[in-house]
């Protein structure tokens, strides 16, 4: 366990402005967590740059709140000058030109960016099992996986190796890792903050998440990477906010409401006594707290909604990973284009990626488009309304982030599930609107720790947040310190 690196930002920013600690000292303890790593949480490093960053800065003010702080970054961002795969064959050896502008905005606030950390390869899969490095590992206990696909986000974090991460988030890809491994999770609104320089999977669903120790530094965060960017064209011209405001002064809104078919889809006693429980407590504190019967015949489509639709879109995002522009270069000789770029990419590719790319092009040939694609986008039309005339009547959305203990990586399965539970999808409901979404930690099971995620309306990311700190100081757990389990 690392002397510095397993407390929130706050006490870190505290510490260099009361000169307790430096910059210098600081990253020196991420390196060595780095190099300490047990659960497979990095593709590269940049030591040298990020001494010599952290050499540079001889003062901390009180408002300079990022100023000095070591961050990691999921390998989907791009980094100049520093390898970037998204955990891909394909991509090997590829070192990007310039800085993904939430990068950028972060080292423009003084941060150090230290590590790319692992992922599910191209950001698909949802077990950390998919990237071309290997499985990366829950540190409760390595026999069991900590989600995806910013595995290495949240493993590195829940670590102590860094207080800020960021990763991703098209389904669940933040939110789920964060309630398996005892950090805070947000996922923004979409067009909140810029995706310029992010790898895209689903353009349409994908969002910049990060995870922290609490949700202040979380709402830090937020206020520095938040605004439109000319960059992004799907970026947001809404007014920038200080998101910290809403945490520090619990600025909530006050209907919560849970989904009935949720509530009797819980069958782990102990998340079902702690989500109760929770709900609660809520009420205690002048809550109002709504059951809505969410039509169950729309969460039993988020699951082939979603396949379809970010298969499709995946197929075109990632046509241009050709073998030419990007990574390693076909072996053999290549009469065509065609052939040359099907050699490169049934090397560059693992099966998982493949079977999605067939999907999505199935999907999307003229003459499917209709039964499939076209079926699927009013399939998510109607979900959405229905989330909609939801907000109608209450203002947050509270469900468990995750239902069960996390699956041992040797009960993994490549197969695709024939009757998904949609219990195992609800926060994909935050991505088809484009809802911001936070999980933080709500209890623990045997040691492993599982979490509660709150949605809110469009735009009201601080609000949410708000909340959160309200349910972090009814649980009790924030600034979670890992103790080293199996």
């Amino acid at each position: 366990m690392t002397k510095w690196m397993n407390k929130p930002i706050s006490e870190l920013h505290d510490a260099l402005v009361r000169k307790i600690v430096t910059p210098s000292e600081l990253l020196e303890d991420c390196i060595q967590g780095i190099q300490e790593d047990k659960c497979n949480c990095f593709e590269a490093t940049a030591f040298d740059e990020a001494r010599k960053t952290a050499q540079s800065i001889k003062e901390v003010g009180p408002e300079d709140y990022l100023r000095g702080i070591p961050f990691l970054a999921k390998d989907n961002f791009s980094t100049k000058g520093i390898e970037t795969t998204a955990s891909s064959d394909i991509l090997n050896g590829y070192v990007p030109l310039y800085d993904a502008t939430v990068i950028a905005k972060l080292k423009r606030a003084g941060m150090i960016l230290v590590a790319k950390t692992t992922m599910d390869e191209l950001a698909m899969g949802g077990t950390g099992t998919t990237g071309h490095k290997g499985v990366t590992t829950n540190p409760y206990e390595h026999e069991r996986i900590v989600g995806g696909s910013s595995c290495g986000s949240a493993a590195a974090i829940a670590q102590g190796i860094a207080p800020l991460a960021l990763g991703s988030d098209t389904g669940d890809s933040v939110r789920k890792p964060a309630s398996l491994s005892a950090t805070v999770g947000f996922k923004c609104t979409w067009g909140r903050i810029s995706r310029y320089g992010l790898f895209p999977f689903a353009t349409s669903m994908d969002a910049v998440g990060f995870f922290t120790r609490n949700v202040l530094d979380s709402s830090h965060v937020l206020s520095v990477l938040s605004g439109h960017d000319r960059m992004d064209m799907s970026s947001s011209y809404r007014k920038k906010e200080k998101y910290e405001s809403y945490v520090e002064k619990r600025k909530t809104l006050h209907r919560i409401g849970y989904f009935k078919a949720v509530m009797d889809g819980i069958s782990d006693p102990v998340i079902r006594k702690s989500y109760v429980e929770l709900l609660e407590k809520l009420k205690k504190r002048g809550y109002e707290v709504v059951e809505y019967d969410y039509p169950e015949k729309l969460l039993d489509a988020l699951y082939p909604t979603y396949m379809i639709l970010s298969c499709a879109e995946s197929t075109s995002n990632n046509a241009n990973l050709d073998g030419i522009r990007f990574g390693p270069k076909a072996e053999g000789e290549s009469e065509t284009y065609s052939d040359y770029m099907r050699k490169a990419r049934t090397k560059g590719f693992s099966d998982l990626i493949k079977r999605r790319f067939v999907i999505g092009s199935f999907s999307l040939l003229s003459a499917n488009q209709e039964e499939m694609f076209n079926r699927a986008q009013k399939a998510r039309r109607l979900i959405v309304n229905e989330m909609n005339r939801f907000f109608d009547a209450v203002d947050y959305l509270l469900v468990p982030a995750s239902y069960s203990k996390p699956k041992r990586i040797d009960s993994l399965s490549t197969a695709w599930s024939t009757k998904p539970d949609f219990l195992d999808n609800i926060l994909t409901l935050g991505n088809f609107g484009g809802y911001p979404s936070l999980t933080l930690p709500l209890d623990f099971e045997d040691t492993l720790p599982f979490g509660v995620n709150i949605t809110g309306r469009i735009f009201e990311d601080g609000y949410v947040m708000g909340l959160g700190k309200e349910i972090e100081d009814l649980t009790g757990l924030k600034d979670i310190v890992f103790k080293e389990g199996k």
